[in-house]
């Protein structure tokens, strides 16, 4: 008798196991997780600006569990101390405010105190993005790069490492026009095409969103 009662007893806790699993596990896939770059080179720091509005949209949006990194765009990009700040969403509301202040404060004082860097490190800040957003492991992982896309590397700097974007959604916000694009125009189309073709060689998809009235369409 004593032995029949064990095993009912053990089926549940199988159960409570396995359903705990696939309950933390389907948890973990719905959560987003965005790394935005943003690009202090040259005049485009001009630009920064308007990436306020966008951390706004981002943290409005953004739902408990989900992640939000902020990394700069300078000479040497492929460093976590180019993280300007970061945070996991917490369940609790009030906690998730504080967490949102705290982070607004670190975006405005960063950009009201940024430096222009000399040099343009993309490729750098794409790795970097990679890298953090694989260990925290988020369902949907995204990487908005506010920027020119104009690169351009200091000397001894090699960027020639593949991207590994399966899972991954890059999207190109305020590509702004160079001199040379309101010239030629197909200078622009060039360097669109140019990272777009390596995000989909790394087996990512690629978007550009230029109007920033329609940060909606990030998540579409």
């Amino acid at each position: 008798m004593i032995g029949d009662n064990k095993k009912p007893f053990g089926w549940l806790l199988l159960f409570i196991l396995f359903w705990c699993l696939f309950a933390c596990s389907d948890s973990k896939s719905h959560t987003k997780g965005v790394y935005l770059l943003l690009d202090t080179s040259g005049t485009y720091s001009l630009e920064l600006k308007k990436a306020q509005a966008l951390i706004n949209y981002l943290l409005g949006t953004l739902q408990p569990g989900d992640t939000l990194a902020v990394g700069r765009i300078d000479t040497g990009s492929f460093s976590e101390k180019d993280i300007v700040a970061k945070v996991t969403f917490d369940d609790r509301p009030s906690v998730a405010n504080s967490q949102k202040r705290v982070f607004m404060q670190k975006i405005n004082k960063f950009i009201g105190t940024a430096n222009r860097s000399r040099y343009t490190d993309i490729s750098g800040g794409v790795l970097q993005a990679i890298e953090y957003l694989n260990e925290v492991g988020p369902g949907s992982k995204y990487i908005l790069i506010f920027s020119d896309l104009q690169e351009e590397l200091a000397e001894g700097y090699v960027r020639d490492v593949p991207f590994q974007l399966a899972g991954f959604h890059v999207i190109a916000l305020n590509v702004t026009k160079l001199r040379n694009d309101i010239r030629d125009p197909k200078n622009y189309l060039r360097r669109v095409e140019k990272w777009r073709l390596k995000t989909e060689k790394g087996g990512g998809t690629w978007r550009v969103i230029n109007d920033l009235e329609r940060l909606d369409a990030i998540f579409q």
